[in-house]
C-alpha cells in the first residue's frame, strides 16, 4: 500500500454505501475500515520502485497461467456487510500494492471494482503503515478472504520480506527473509521472487547496509 493518511479524514463515520460513493465519485482513492475513512496519499520513490518490480517479476512468471497480477488501483473488499445492507458501518475495503487473482475474478457488484477473490496479497511498507498492514488488515483478510494463500510485507528500507502462508488447518506459518542473495517460492501460484529484483534499482541507506552487515556476522 502506498504511503496513507493514517487519520480518519473527518469525525464521522460512513456507512458502506457513503463509502462506496466517496470513493467511486473522487479522483482520489479511499479506504475503509469500520465506518472510518482514510486518502490514500503519494509514494516514496522506493515505494514506487519495489511495486514495479514485483509486478513484471509476477506479470513474467504468471503468462500463460490461470493467475493474473493487478497493481495498487485494485480494491477488496473484506467482510462485514451484505449489498442488501449498504447502510452498515462494518467492513474493510483496501488497496493492496500488488494483489494475484486465480481464475475468474469475483466482483462485489456489476461495477466490478470490488474484488472478492484475491489470492495473493503484497503491502510495501511504509512507516505510516506497517502497524496497519500487519495489524488490523491482516486480520480481516484472514477472517474474510478464504481464497487469500499469501500475505507478503516487503520493506522497503531494507531487503527484508515477511511471507505468511495459510495452512491446511487454516493457520498462518511466517517464513522471513533478510539480504538480497535469498529469494523466495510463493508455491500457490508456482512462482519464485529473488530479492535482487524485488529491489532492483533501490538505494539503501548507510544504516541498512550496517543491519545486513550486523545480519551477515551472525549467520
Amino acid at each position: 500500500m502506498a504511503l496513507a493518511k493514517l487519520k480518519q479524514e473527518t469525525e464521522r463515520l460512513y456507512t458502506v454505501d457513503e463509502y462506496l460513493e466517496l470513493d467511486r465519485t473522487s479522483e482520489e482513492r479511499w479506504q475503509y475500515l469500520d465506518g472510518e475513512v482514510w486518502m490514500m496519499a503519494g509514494e516514496s520513490d522506493e515505494h514506487g520502485d519495489i511495486s514495479v518490480n514485483l509486478i513484471a517479476e509476477l506479470r513474467f512468471q504468471l503468462k500463460g497461467k490461470d493467475c493474473r497480477v493487478r497493481a495498487k488501483d485494485s480494491k477488496i473488499k473484506s467482510g462485514g456487510f451484505t449489498r442488501k445492507v449498504g447502510q452498515s458501518k462494518k467492513g474493510m475495503f483496501s488497496y493492496p500494492d500488488v494483489v494475484v487473482i486465480c481464475d475468474d475474478v469475483k466482483y462485489h457488484d456489476k461495477k466490478k471494482d470490488i474484488i472478492l477473490n484475491p489470492h495473493v496479497v503484497i503491502e510495501v511498507l511504509s512507516e505510516s503503515t506497517a502497524d496497519f498492514d500487519r495489524g488490523d488488515k491482516f486480520t480481516r483478510y484472514r477472517m474474510f478472504n478464504p481464497t487469500l494463500t499469501d500475505y507478503i510485507l516487503v520493506s522497503q528500507d531494507k531487503p527484508l520480506v515477511e511471507h505468511f502462508i495459510r495452512q491446511d488447518d487454516d493457520n498462518w506459518k511466517l517464513f522471513v527473509y533478510i539480504g538480497l542473495d535469498k529469494s523466495f517460492k510463493i508455491e500457490s501460484i508456482e512462482c519464485e521472487l529473488k530479492l535482487s529484483e524485488i529491489y532492483d534499482r533501490v538505494k539503501f541507506s548507510k544504516k541498512a547496509l550496517e543491519f545486513l552487515e550486523e545480519i551477515a556476522n551472525i549467520k
